[in-house]
């Protein structure tokens, strides 16, 4: 609410902003807790990163993929697999490679010599929490292997389809600056995640201070400190919580205006589909309850519009061949677009 006050120029109550109060209709002090224990966790070995350590909480509580990109040392793989410690689930790790095939990650079947029968051997994809390292280093083949299973939580394999236990998380990493030897990712399956998060180098602070954490650890394991804090139940209930945030019909129309203005736009060639702004609004009210309140602001729909919409637009040739990437633009069409009041 007080970020709702300070983008409100017409409100004549901004030096009062601070001051106020409202009880919550929805208990989510459990929520906050637990939010709060696992960021203890993860800052025993991450520096710095809030942003993104926030995104991938709400990405948790919205039931949704991330992609995370970043050049080679920024702490991607390592960020997942924290997330992964603090949370108890099946946790299962895929090394992308040129060679991987299909198989490889839903499984295959195998011929039963004493039952005279084929038994379908399960691959790592069936998991709770699964990080894919390097996804784009995967052919198109192997890519296209994880449509159904990140849309709809389900494998079909010879005919029977499998249903994956719930919750079911994929956080893939992928290097932006090195080209060869990766296949580009299809906007179909990127379309399939519901953050797209740039981890950027460290400031000079930050790097100081990872490097008195390294040489303090000495040969001690980095993740052998890390409590496990929220349980399966814990997590249900929290993505259950997360559902029945208040949004008001007018702040349910500024998304769609935000995603529609995506279509419009000249310096876009392809634009978000409504899958897009269902990704809004269920991350908007992720970020609405891990700053504890019921209901959802202005501010939370545009912490969660970049993050959702810059990996599906596509920039137009001339554009790109100018500098100008999909951030920039839809920074451009959340400015242009009317705040509600």
């Amino acid at each position: 609410m007080e970020n709702f006050f300070e983008n409100n120029p017409q409100n004549e109550t901004n030096e009062n902003a601070e001051n106020v109060n409202f009880e919550s209709r929805i208990d989510l002090q459990p929520l906050q807790d637990g939010l709060a224990q696992i960021r203890q966790e993860i800052a025993k070995v991450i520096v710095g990163q809030n942003k993104m350590i926030d995104q991938l909480l709400v990405a948790v509580l919205a039931n949704g993929h991330v992609l995370l990109e970043g050049v080679p040392g920024v702490a991607k793989t390592i960020s997942a697999k924290l997330l992964a410690r603090t949370l108890s689930l099946d946790f299962s790790r895929i090394q992308f490679t040129p060679d991987l095939m299909p198989s490889d990650i839903i499984g295959t079947s195998v011929f039963d010599l004493s039952k005279s029968t084929f038994e379908f051997k399960k691959g790592p994809i069936f998991s709770n929490f699964v990080l894919i390292d390097e996804i784009n280093r995967a052919p198109a083949k192997t890519q296209a292997a994880l449509f159904e299973v990140m849309e709809e939580r389900q494998i079909t394999a010879d005919g029977t389809t499998y249903v994956l236990d719930k919750p079911f998380l994929v956080i893939a990493t992928q290097n932006p600056i090195e080209q060869e030897g990766t296949y580009r990712l299809p906007e179909a399956q990127l379309d399939r995640f519901l953050f797209k998060i740039n981890i950027d180098y460290p400031n000079l602070e930050e790097e100081i201070h990872i490097l008195n954490k390294e040489n303090e650890l000495k040969n001690e394991d980095k993740l052998a400190a890390i409590a496990t804090i929220l349980s399966k139940t814990n997590i249900a209930d929290f993505q259950h919580l997360v559902k029945q945030i208040i949004i008001e019909p007018h702040l349910i129309e500024y998304i769609a205006k935000i995603v529609s203005n995506t279509r419009e736009n000249a310096f876009l060639y392809l634009g978000a589909s409504p899958r897009a702004s269902i990704a809004i609004l269920n991350a908007a009210k992720g970020f609405a309850s891990i700053k504890g309140r019921d209901f959802v602001t202005p501010d939370d729909i545009k912490e969660a519009a970049i993050p959702v919409l810059q990996h599906r637009v596509v920039v137009t040739p001339e554009r790109e061949m100018e500098g100008v990437n999909s951030t920039e633009i839809i920074k451009q069409i959340i400015d242009t677009v009317e705040i509600p009041r």
